[in-house]
């Protein structure tokens, strides 16, 4: 037997080299392809674009939150804001869309202030931008308090600001949403010793607001989340307006552009079609014509008003192949969810990935068990 071995060994280990090769060659193809066919989160967003879009961002869900006035769901499951594996997958997905950073809502709340830390952290880790719009307004509509404003503007530098996830521009970029129900003096007292190191934008909602805290401001911000560009009189000139006079003090101008709106399980009133992505174009190309430093996109996940570009269960991704396709971007399909656990993300083809690769492996193993009792026979 060990003669007939010996005799048999070399054209074995030719043929078990051979086999080895020829399946190494199948097993890197289907690495390329399942690479390829990745989910988009692992992937970054090509665009020539220089103009960066910013996705107005909440963190202020809970699993119970969805069941309030919601007529759609993410393609996520009720999440919680409190789930990291969310967090990065939007902002994969953001990604892959175009969207260069959050625009994240926030003020100094226990809740509000772990969940910021931990998109923070996420962020740095995939170098992704962040910028803050602070809620100066309360659940009512009315200011906070201005001890409170500047409290919280304190906390944000004191705790948050150095983070590389914050360097879109050369300070940490802060909004402060509801300048309009405060006055001058309130204002310049919040943000007189901080714009040495904050970037602070005001909310104005026209011309005359806006040039009334020029001075003490690095820009505007104008979140206009309910427009409808077919009946609005002098939308574009609007927005042109406010671009202008905010470059006119040397400030940073912030344009909007929503995907729709309906806030009627809210109160409101006012129902912007979404048009198939027809709204999302036209408010997008009329922001552009404004000449602004940023696009403020509205929003990636404002589910109560309906604004919301995230996968979801109504529009699927359509919106993130809208918006990739004006920033010439490329979307990658997003696969299947398993929405019945609240807030966990299942990535379908992460998992075909593992199953080709072992398929692979259990191919090489078996032919060379093969190969051997041939030879042995």
């Amino acid at each position: 037997m060990k003669k007939i071995f010996a005799k048999n060994w070399k054209p074995l280990q030719s043929q078990i080299q051979s086999a080895i090769l020829g399946l190494w060659f199948i097993f890197t193809v289907l690495l390329l392809l399942v690479s390829c066919t990745a989910a988009p989160g692992g992937a970054s967003a090509q665009n020539s674009d220089p103009i960066p879009v910013l996705a107005y961002y909440y963190i202020w869900f809970d699993t119970t939150s969805w069941e309030r006035a919601k007529i759609d769901y993410p393609v996520l499951g009720h999440y919680s804001s409190d789930n990291a594996e969310v967090m990065r997958q939007h902002i994969k997905w953001a990604k892959t869309a175009g969207i260069n950073g959050f625009i994240v809502s926030w003020k100094s709340t226990d809740r509000l202030n772990r969940r910021l830390e931990q998109l923070i952290e996420i962020a740095d880790q995939e170098n992704f931008k962040l910028a803050i719009i602070y809620q100066g307004l309360d659940f009512h509509r009315e200011p906070l308090p201005i001890t409170q404003v500047e409290a919280d503007f304190s906390y944000f530098m004191d705790h948050f600001a150095e983070h590389p996830a914050f360097d879109l521009y050369e300070r940490p970029m802060v909004i402060w949403s509801g300048t309009w129900r405060f006055s001058r003096e309130e204002v310049e007292s919040v943000i007189q010793d901080k714009r040495d190191h904050l970037l602070i934008l005001a909310s104005e909602r026209n011309v005359e607001g806006y040039q009334n805290l020029a001075d003490l401001v690095d820009g505007n911000a104008y979140y206009w989340s309910s427009v409808n560009p077919d009946t609005f009189p002098g939308y574009k000139e609007k927005l042109a307006a406010m671009g202008a006079a905010v470059h006119a003090n040397g400030g940073l101008g912030i344009a909007p552009a929503a995907a729709g709106f309906d806030a009627r399980l809210i109160g409101g009133t006012t129902v912007v079609e979404r048009k198939d992505g027809e709204t999302l174009q036209i408010q997008f190309n009329v922001a552009m014509q404004s000449t602004p430093d940023a696009i403020g996109l509205i929003s990636w996940n404002e589910f109560s008003e309906n604004s919301h570009i995230e996968p979801s269960e109504k529009y699927d991704q359509r919106y993130l192949e809208v918006l990739a396709d004006i920033r010439h971007a490329k979307v990658v399909t997003i696969g299947d969810f398993d929405s019945s656990d609240p807030g966990d993300t299942i990535n379908s083809l992460g998992t075909s990935r593992v199953a080709a690769l072992g398929l692979v492996g259990a191919l090489i193993i078996l032919s060379v068990v093969m190969i051997f009792r041939r030879a042995v026979r």
